[in-house]
């Protein structure tokens, strides 16, 4: 084993996949001499070279346009952006051809392409910099879309995402680069679609997923305080949603919480509300509480920014509601 940020494990996963397959490349805003944004292609240019590791011009339509050309004809590109928010300026590229184009040619192309960089809020970054569009992507069929909360989870989901024949939203967050994690030194996949138990538990289920799972951790902690023993899930995955995973638990727990970084309407956390509705119902001995930021775009005031994102505390009141405590 081996300590790692997750930043290193991001970069590890993809220089191991290049070394790999000579089809892989990497593409971006800075990526190449400046080593990544976020440094998460540190030391990628210097051995794979220019034609592999690429910085692109500040044109997200462009350079997105050309990897879903590229993986077309037999390239397995990775694309960066600098955050999920700017994905928005190549949305036609992604939801209109990389989504689609398997359909559409009736299956004469694959398109085996990775979108990856961060999503969601980092602190005081304004409106604009600080949105979460899992549900966006993962409302696309013909997208994968992988979110993990640490380096073990990312470097083996991002391995399984570039060798995936379909394209890929891989989704982090500027406040993990810097978290650090054992993982092993020797070579590893995680599957796509399989969520993990982080915390085992017989009172209730907490389901979450990204770096928002650092608060579910903490709430689980304060309850066990109070002898209430939480099951807490990582979905790791949002498309394909591993369902069996999160309504095996509730018939067990009873209850269900879900704790996500997302804007409440029409959320993740509203489907797996329905489905565990549809597959469980007799199952529940009290109503599914949803936890999500406002209703509203993030705030850049550190104290309104404090009252839009979701706390740990929020989480507790949310479990002992429905254990009517």
């Amino acid at each position: 084993m081996k300590e790692v940020q997750f930043r290193q494990a991001v970069c590890e996963a993809m220089s191991e996949e290049m070394r790999r397959d000579s089809s892989i490349f990497l593409i971006g805003e800075e990526v190449a001499n400046y080593n990544g944004a976020y440094k998460a292609s540190k030391g990628m240019l210097d051995e794979f070279g220019p034609k592999r590791v690429i910085d692109s011009p500040i044109a997200e339509s462009g350079f997105s346009g050309i990897s879903v050309g590229a993986a077309m004809n037999g390239c397995r590109p990775i694309v960066e952006y600098m955050t999920f928010n700017f994905s928005l300026v190549a949305i036609d590229q992604i939801i209109n051809n990389a989504a689609k184009i398997y359909q559409m040619s009736g299956g004469q192309w694959n398109v085996p392409i990775v979108f990856r960089g961060p999503t969601g809020s980092a602190g005081q970054l304004g409106a604009t910099h600080s949105q979460a569009f899992e549900s966006w992507f993962a409302n696309c069929p013909g997208l994968k879309v992988i979110v993990p909360s640490n380096p073990y989870d990312a470097k083996g989901l991002l391995k399984s995402a570039i060798r995936d024949n379909d394209p890929v939203i891989f989704m982090e967050s500027e406040q993990m680069y810097g978290d650090k994690m054992e993982i092993p030194e020797d070579e590893y996949l995680l599957p796509i679609g399989v969520a993990d138990i982080k915390k085992e538990g017989s009172d209730v289920t907490i389901v979450s997923f990204g770096k928002i799972m650092k608060v579910a951790l903490q709430a689980a902690e304060e309850l066990e305080k109070e002898n209430i023993h939480a099951e807490v899930i990582d979905l790791r995955t949002i498309r394909p949603l591993d369902y069996e995973t999160i309504i095996t638990s509730v018939k067990k727990t009873n209850r269900l919480v879900l704790l996500i970084e997302e804007w409440p309407f029409a959320s993740i956390a509203g489907e797996i509300a329905y489905m565990i509705q549809q597959k469980a119902f007799d199952y529940l001995d009290a109503p599914i509480k949803r936890i999500t930021t406002a209703d509203t775009s993030a705030p850049y005031s550190a104290p309104l920014f404090n009252e839009w994102y979701p706390k740990a505390s929020e989480v507790v009141k949310a479990v002992k509601k429905s254990l009517y405590k």
